[in-house]
């Protein structure tokens, strides 16, 4: 299992997510609905695919692969990876991530909708 490091930017991209999320799940209890928003359906997605990524990396729902568009925070010879949060999607969520800095941690660069 991997530990999860954050860069600044990605934290503070993933705080925003939950708090909208659960914003939007506290209105919705209020006014008693039932279906979820689509920011409380994007939260859970990224979250679930953080977690794939903390015990499997190369999980096949993630469609890892690398990109190369960014550089790696830590070492410029080493790579970048890019995992799918949603598919099939128009603007779907991707999170780019590195291994490292230590051994058995996955840093996460940015949690972005894909252009």
């Amino acid at each position: 299992m991997f530990e999860l490091k954050w860069t600044i930017e990605a934290e503070a991209v993933y705080l925003e997510l939950e708090n909208r999320a659960e914003t939007a799940f506290k209105n919705r209890k209020k006014h008693k609905q039932k279906k979820s928003s689509k920011i409380e359906g994007l939260f859970k997605q990224v979250y679930k695919t953080l977690q794939l990524l903390k015990t499997n990396p190369r999980h096949p729902g993630l469609h890892t692969h690398e990109y190369d568009s960014i550089e790696h925070p830590f070492d410029p010879k080493q790579k970048i990876f890019e995992a799918y949060v949603q598919n099939h999607t128009p603007s779907a969520y991707r999170i780019f991530w590195c291994y490292g800095p230590a051994q058995k941690q996955i840093t996460i660069i940015a949690i972005t909708s894909h252009p």
